[in-house]
């Protein structure tokens, strides 16, 4: 198989230039080949090129099938049972400034991408992760190893636990399941077969439903002026402005990601 033959198929998926694209990362990444080696006519072994090219034709994200993504310039671990991070979340991660030991919960963990970046950009916090799937937190342990850091996770239905179990937290970050029914049909076809609706979707009729959760244990568990960090769908940002004023939160802000779009929000207990 040449390297033409491996991408054109893939433009059944993908444009043109992000067929190439996912091409070259599958051959550099996964088979340790550079772009001089494939012009040059060196190529993997077709029945194992083959196999990869059929799962990318099949819509599994390329993340998946190298069993890693970037994020904030390090690499993660990431399989079906956790989302794909992406670059949005990475801009809440900066926006978050922490001084001293701060004790920090991360809800909805997922792969611990948050949780684990604020532990190596943020040394002296003391971090924590929260998720209810066991899988995930085992992809999420994976990565503190990967990353060099120390994260407790816990498996934590924060829809259940309504009240504090005694910790107090300086700050509250999460990037909580967000996206209505309705909108599945606009959404990309390797998001919606692969990525896990457990951490994707919420009810047309509740699209607050974690922000309202959260929000609620915050206001007994985290610490006078503690703060309480979002990631938003911009099509709630301001219903979720709205329900944290509602709650008494106060210095409510929302910021726009690098796209343009109403991404994030912070608020104060």
């Amino acid at each position: 198989m040449t390297y033409a033959e491996l991408w054109r198929p893939l433009t059944a998926v993908y444009d043109e230039r992000e067929a190439q694209a996912v091409a070259r990362l599958v051959l550099e990444e996964h088979f340790g080949l550079t772009m001089a080696d494939v012009l040059t006519g060196r190529m993997p072994d077709e029945s194992a090129l083959a196999d990869i090219q059929q799962r990318l034709l099949a819509g599994e994200p390329v993340q998946y099938v190298l069993g890693w993504a970037e994020f904030g310039g390090r690499r993660f671990a990431v399989g079906p049972g956790v989302l794909i991070p992406r670059p949005e979340t990475y801009e809440l991660c900066r926006w978050i400034h922490l001084t001293g030991a701060c004790r920090v919960l991360d809800v909805g963990t997922g792969s611990g991408c948050i949780a684990c970046t604020l532990a190596a950009e943020q040394p002296a916090a003391r971090v924590t992760g929260w998720d209810i799937s066991p899988a995930a937190l085992e992809i999420a342990r994976e990565n503190a190893k990967r990353t060099n850091v120390h994260v407790s996770f816990e498996e934590v239905d924060v829809l259940r636990q309504c009240r504090s179990i005694g910790d107090r937290w300086d700050l509250i970050v999460s990037n909580p399941p967000y996206v209505c029914q309705r909108e599945r049909a606009a959404m990309e076809r390797n998001v919606v077969d692969y990525e896990p609706h457990q951490a994707l979707f919420v009810p047309d009729d509740d699209p607050l439903l974690f922000y309202r959760a959260i929000a609620a244990y915050g206001q007994e568990a985290l610490k006078p002026a503690g703060r309480l960090y979002f990631e938003l769908n911009p099509l709630y940002a301001r219903d979720v402005q709205r329900l944290l004023s509602m709650m008494s939160y106060h210095d409510i802000e929302i910021r726009d990601d690098q796209y343009g779009k109403q991404r994030m929000i912070r608020a104060q207990r």
